[in-house]
């Protein structure tokens, strides 16, 4: 299973109604925690109810919670928005 898939499994539990996964490392290559072949760098956009209420703080607790050790391999960075539906329409 790739790096991206494991990811989107474990984000499951979040309950997301969308979900945006883009692997970001080719463009931090020769920088710290740079791979080759990729999966260290990424960039996360998830919209999720459990968001609903919750401080951005809280947000990104939740996801790195559900992504537990991937955290520290083989993610090295991770830019994360995350939004309750209601904040999705609201900046449509």
């Amino acid at each position: 299973m790739s790096v991206a898939e494991t990811i989107r499994r474990r984000l499951a539990a979040l309950e997301p109604t969308s979900l945006d996964l883009v692997d970001e490392s080719a463009q931090h290559a020769g920088h710290s925690g740079a791979r080759p072949g990729g999966g260290t760098h990424w960039r996360l956009r998830i919209v999720s109810p459990r968001f609903t209420g919750q401080p951005t703080v809280a947000r990104h607790r939740m996801v790195y919670h559900a992504l537990g050790e991937l955290m520290q391999d083989p993610i090295h960075a991770l830019a994360i928005t995350a939004q309750s539906p209601e904040e999705l329409k609201g900046s449509r």
